[in-house]
């Protein structure tokens, strides 16, 4: 029979919605019929007993807000009457519970990627354009089609350019971090050849990116500076030719599981996302470490609320500190500009069931499953250490997936209950916390984690997303965004623009 409600966990005293209830319609919980005392839209919460004003809401067995107002049995519990319990910035005590995994996959398992001469391994054959400054971002463009319109054959999976704003009138950490961003996509092995763009007059000049990028190999990579070119469309076709040919000298060979990357996000939440999709991406993480993979966990303003169970899984107090450090660096971030730390859900989010920060918190973290967090990184940072890592990052969908890529992520796998058709530069796979959504938009979302609450068991769906994700590596499969060619970057700003 098809289920049309859920309590999460024995010490919830709310119960989600898994279809539209009318006012009058019952549910039992524990073997006790509550009867509706008004209409709640699906993927929203029914008290499931009488909560006084003041008392905590409780989902996934922790408070996610307290009542504004009584609330009895049978009725709506909403923004309307919940309110968030957070506030400020918190001090934290190191009590570690670390997360523990069984190494259960034993036997190796590989994928077919390209071994980079440096020995970094890309799941893709594409050659990038980066563009130093925004300025040319129409110069980019039109290259990227000259390739893929005269070079791009069975050895040339794209020539793509990620157009952006900055590379000029910036000053310190933003110049910084668009440095940063932009030297790690160059850095990216899913990128076989690269053509570094610049200008000429702006802050982050040629010279000056070198400085950042450090050491390459001038056969993958080459620049072209437009302002000194006499003929900048000639000449940079001309290196896309050399890049071309280099690119077409890696065939894709069989590598072990234990090398891919990859970026966990959610956006567009809804009320399944915490009960569908994000469990099942925690699962698939699980699954990739004990392989000796990597995952790479970010959104920082969306583990408020939910940041003590990370704490509490720090590989060491080092660590611990970091994630510390992580989360109320970006409190203070919201304070310096006179912001609520608070401000969130968005508006979709409250549509699809989300109440407070605290709900969609505890939601959003379980993409991390329950291994120790090995390593904290800053925005712009590149992950080495296999396990679960941790990257700053806001919850923008565009900027978070940015720096994922940036990171290393060769793929990001990206939960949403409402739907986005956007990609980041690396294979961005939409998993549907709804079957309604996997329905509705066949030509965005990549995967159904909404089969959970269909009967389907999770350990199954696990491994046929694990499996998906293979093929994907191994250029079997081609994500949404791809086959649409929507690839794009997103950089963080917080300061000044000249």
């Amino acid at each position: 029979m098809k289920q049309d409600y859920i309590a999460i966990h024995k010490e919830d005293n709310v119960l989600i919605t898994l279809k539209e209830f009318k006012a009058g319609e019952q549910v039992e919980v524990s073997e006790e019929l509550i009867t509706l005392r008004e209409d709640v839209p699906k993927g929203h919460k029914i008290a499931t007993r009488g909560i006084q004003a003041g008392e905590h809401i409780v989902k996934y067995g922790y408070p996610i807000g307290h009542a504004s107002e009584n609330i009895e049995a049978g009725m709506w519990v909403h923004t309307h009457n919940t309110k968030t319990n957070l506030s400020g910035t918190l001090e934290y005590e190191y009590a570690p519970a670390k997360g523990e995994l069984e190494n259960a996959y034993v036997k190796e398992r590989t994928f077919q990627g390209y071994v980079r001469a440096n020995g970094e391994v890309g799941i893709r054959n594409e050659i990038w354009i980066i563009n130093t400054v925004g300025c040319i971002n129409k110069t980019a463009e039109l290259l990227a089609k000259m390739g893929d319109t005269h070079l791009k054959d069975e050895g040339i999976e794209g020539f793509y350019h990620y157009a952006h704003l900055f590379g000029c009138s910036q000053l310190g950490d933003d110049l910084h971090n668009t440095q940063k961003i932009l030297s790690n996509l160059v850095h990216h092995p899913n990128a076989g050849g690269v053509l570094v763009l610049g200008l000429g007059c702006e802050n982050n000049h040629l010279a000056e990116f070198k400085r950042v990028l450090g050491d390459v190999d001038l056969n993958r990579v080459k620049f072209l500076g437009v302002q000194d070119a006499e003929d900048e469309m000639e000449e940079g076709f001309a290196l896309l030719e050399e890049l071309a040919a280099y690119a077409k000298s890696f065939k894709r060979q069989p590598v072990p599981v234990s090398k891919l990357k990859v970026g966990l996000k959610c956006g567009g939440s809804d009320g399944f996302s915490g009960i569908t999709g994000n469990p099942l991406v925690g699962a698939f993480s699980d699954k990739l470490i004990s392989y000796g993979g990597t995952t790479i966990l970010t959104e920082v303003p969306e583990m408020f609320g939910a940041e003590t169970i990370l704490m509490e899984r720090a590989k060491d107090e080092e660590v611990f500190n970091k994630i510390v450090e992580l989360v109320n660096d970006f409190k203070e971030y919201f304070l310096k500009h006179d912001q609520v730390v608070y401000e969130n859900p968005s508006p979709g989010n409250k549509a699809g069931g989300i109440t407070t920060l605290e709900e969609k918190s505890l939601g959003c973290v379980q993409k991390g499953g329950f291994a120790t967090i090995e390593d904290v990184h800053p925005y712009g940072g590149r992950v080495t250490k296999p396990g679960l890592n941790l990257l700053q990052g806001p919850g923008n969908d565009l900027v978070s997936v940015t720096a994922l890529s940036a990171a290393g992520a060769h793929v990001v796998l990206f939960t949403t209950g409402r739907g986005t058709p956007f990609g980041g530069p690396v294979p961005t796979v939409k998993i549907s916390t709804n079957s309604d959504l996997y329905e509705k938009k066949r030509n965005w979302i990549d995967f159904n984690a909404g089969e959970l609450v269909q009967g389907k068991d999770m350990g199954y769906l696990t491994d046929e997303l694990f499996d998906y994700v293979v093929d994907l590596a191994s250029g079997v499969e081609r994500t949404h965004n791809e086959k649409n060619g929507f690839k794009e970057i997103s950089i963080f700003k917080d300061g000044v623009i000249l």
